[in-house]
């Protein structure tokens, strides 16, 4: 895993994907895979429907950097309040934002200006009124305790040089009883982190991965239950997009109880 420090690393991720935002903004199309500038198969807007594709304005799908689609996988209900981690060009929150409806919403948070800026624009050419957009880092989400029913995240998680503060956050604006839906980077448990490192670097989602075990055992020791990890497609030697899930306990009193299992690899 790289060794540089972790402002260092994150200032590296938030001049990547500005400059992915700018070159949207242009006219282009952003990408992101395992290797710096290959346009990568199993990353971006190929992963959605087509008829959810084309209900979108361009820039929001152009945007699209993900691996994997959550908004399917969430399971989003009328009304629900769904928080996007580190929402880019907004694709995920425009989506999450047709299936909770008027009487729900959608925020994002992204710590990238351009970015933001992109998504604002993309709600309004979407019309879309019941979304809103955050500034600020995952590890520190500028939200209320219990204030959201449902978190969601595309390959964003693994950017991160801090998830146990991001699992905490994402536990403390959940609801009692509220549920994440992510779709992931996950490292085989038997890859070391010099290993990860050696298949794609931290921007391109594959250095900074968890296993599929540290992924799991992180989200309990936030206070999850019902952690399942189901690998969806690979993204590398070993590197696997995931869907990953986990439920907010209706106590809302952290638990160190395996009360889910992981299907794993």
């Amino acid at each position: 895993m790289s060794e540089q420090p972790a402002e260092t690393l994150r200032e590296t991720v938030r001049r990547r994907y500005a400059a992915a935002a700018v070159k949207v903004t242009e006219g282009g199309t952003a990408c992101r895979g395992p290797h710096p500038g290959e346009v990568e198969e199993h990353f971006g807007a190929t992963l959605y429907a087509a008829d959810e594709r084309d209900a979108l304005p361009a820039g929001a799908v152009a945007a699209s950097l993900g691996c994997g689609n959550p908004t399917a996988v969430a399971d989003l209900r009328e009304g629900e309040r769904v928080l996007d981690l580190g929402s880019g060009g907004g694709i995920d929150v425009l989506l999450s934002a047709r299936r909770v409806g008027p009487a729900g919403r959608a925020y994002g948070l992204d710590m990238t200006d351009e970015m933001l800026q992109l998504a604002l624009a993309n709600a309004k050419k979407a019309g879309a009124t019941n979304v809103e957009f955050l500034k600020g880092t995952i590890e520190a989400i500028p939200l209320p305790a219990g204030s959201i029913d449902v978190v969601i995240s595309n390959c964003v998680i693994n950017l991160s040089t801090d998830k146990a503060a991001v699992f905490a956050e994402t536990f403390r604006v959940l609801t009692p009883g509220g549920r994440i839906g992510v779709s992931d980077v996950v490292a085989d448990d038997t890859l070391t982190p010099a290993q990860r490192a050696g298949r794609g670097d931290h921007v391109g989602c594959v250095a900074g991965a968890l296993s599929f075990t540290e992924y799991r055992e992180g989200l309990e020791a936030a206070g999850f239950m019902d952690v399942g990890i189901t690998p969806t497609h690979s993204v590398a030697d070993g590197m696997h997009s995931a869907v990953v899930h986990a439920t907010k306990p209706q106590s809302g009193a952290k638990t160190s109880r395996t009360t889910g299992s992981a299907d794993t690899c």
